[in-house]
């Protein structure tokens, strides 16, 4: 999993290119817009909101980056939990095995000696 971190301003706001030009074409059209209500009021309105959600959005991304991250990491210390037990459980066999071939030839090796 890859997060490539990116920075947008917040603020001060620019139009999108496109929104520019029809602007500039239906206004060289001699058509005039009206707006209810004004574009100050309506600015006053949605500013705030608008911050708020690109705020709200930040963090929320935020943590949902800092959950992707606990889970990838916990996967990979499981991955190797796994990895380790095997190894262990292994050796383990490996030693008890050593255990019993030693005291099978010392059970051998004292019937030998009573013959």
């Amino acid at each position: 999993m890859t997060q490539v971190p990116t920075v947008l301003p917040l603020l001060p706001l620019k139009p999108p290119q496109e929104d520019v030009e029809h602007v500039e074409q239906v206004q060289s059209q001699g058509r005039d817009m009206i707006f209810e209500p004004s574009p100050g009021e309506l600015l006053e309105r949605l500013l705030p909101r608008y911050v708020d959600t690109q705020v709200y959005r930040t963090v929320a991304e935020s943590i949902a980056s800092e959950h992707g991250a606990r889970m990838t990491s916990m996967s990979a210390a499981t991955d190797n939990a796994g990895s380790m037990i095997e190894t262990l459980t292994l050796s383990l066999n490996r030693a008890r095995q050593a255990a019993i071939t030693k005291e099978i030839a010392e059970i051998v090796s004292g019937a030998e000696a009573l013959k």
